[in-house]
């Protein structure tokens, strides 16, 4: 699911090679662009304005900032990296992809936007995020992000002692009741073919989650938009005013594919990521990768944090870089004619 945010103001591209672009304007490529501009770096961040949680009311579970818009956050990120020297542009990356080192050995890489412009960097920070990928029923998606929630500690609280449904997509979303249980004493549990051992469903029962394993057919709707329940395969309607789903995340690739980063699946089978260590560093050198494109969990207080520690160790990369390069040109100075 994607949702586009209003136009935001747009910066022109610097000319120059630029010390790095960030592509993705969500808390992990703004808080990584932030660091490398205080660090005094040329920085352009390519924005394509669809953050994951552009649907949602507030951000929630990040402290100093509990229940702000996405929208406001966003836009203080921005300014906050432009006062710093950092520039900020609107638009989607079409291609990035290495290019030629320079005369002393340094990386380079060419971001191309849709429009055409090109922009030559040092180095390259994928923040793209992920996209979510929702169980195909019927009804459904038009809900997401209001009334149709995944997860219980960005949500769950707005959510509390409604009667909620968790509909099954995997093993995964046994202990995903099991947190929502925590929110209500009204939880129905949608197997939708899923399997449910014997264990597992004492363990409902001892929690009081009704177990429907009768096939889902569709999301019914309220005349107001909400959601107002589910019809079964037998024609059965559960109400329910609240829906939960885990669901399977892919990091974006869009305009990357020419990186030739290395991807991997969960253990889970609820998604696919960019690989990278802890600091965000990938297999591809002089490319860094940080919050939901790797680490498809992580909230939007890990997310920055995430971006912060990749945009520090960017920062290091190219100071040692810079070293080397004036320790040749020292050489070249010093060298008998």
């Amino acid at each position: 699911m994607t949702v586009t945010t209003p136009a935001q103001t747009t910066d022109t591209p610097v000319g120059e090679t630029v010390d790095a672009v960030v592509i993705g304007g969500g808390a992990a490529g703004l808080n990584g662009a932030l660091m490398l501009a205080r660090s005094r770096r040329r920085v352009v961040v390519v924005d394509g304005g669809t953050p994951r949680n552009a649907p949602a009311e507030a951000v929630h579970g990040l402290l100093g900032l509990e229940g702000t818009a996405p929208a406001l956050l966003y836009e203080r990120g921005r300014e906050e990296v432009r006062r710093y020297g950092g520039v900020v542009v609107a638009g989607e990356v079409a291609t990035a992809e290495p290019a030629a080192s320079s005369a002393d050995g340094d990386l380079r890489f060419t971001v191309t936007l849709a429009g055409g412009r090109t922009l030559t960097a040092r180095r390259v920070l994928v923040a793209t995020g992920l996209r979510d990928v929702l169980p195909d029923v019927p009804g459904l998606a038009q809900h997401w992000g209001h009334d149709l929630v995944h997860c219980p500690y960005c949500h769950g609280w707005e959510v509390r002692d409604e009667p909620i449904g968790v509909l099954a997509v995997g093993p995964a979303s046994a202990h995903h009741a099991l947190l929502f249980r925590q929110l209500t004493d009204d939880l129905v549990y949608f197997a939708r073919g899923t399997d449910l051992d014997e264990d597992t469903r004492a363990r409902f029962a001892a929690r009081h989650i009704r177990v429907v394993d009768t096939p889902v057919a569709e999301v019914v709707t309220s005349d107001g938009g909400r959601i107002a329940g589910v019809r079964l395969v037998d024609g059965r309607v559960v109400a329910r005013s609240v829906l939960a789903v885990a669901t399977t995340m892919r990091a974006r690739t869009e305009g990357v594919d020419g990186l030739k980063l290395p991807m991997e699946d969960l253990s889970d089978g609820r998604g696919r990521r960019f690989a990278a260590g802890p600091s965000g560093a990938t297999d591809v050198p002089g490319v860094w990768v940080a919050g939901n494109a790797t680490d498809l969990t992580a909230q939007v207080g890990a997310a920055a944090a995430a971006g912060a520690l990749a945009g520090a160790h960017i920062n290091a990369a190219l100071a040692t870089a810079d070293t080397d390069a004036a320790l040749v040109a020292a050489g070249s100075r010093t060298a008998p004619a």
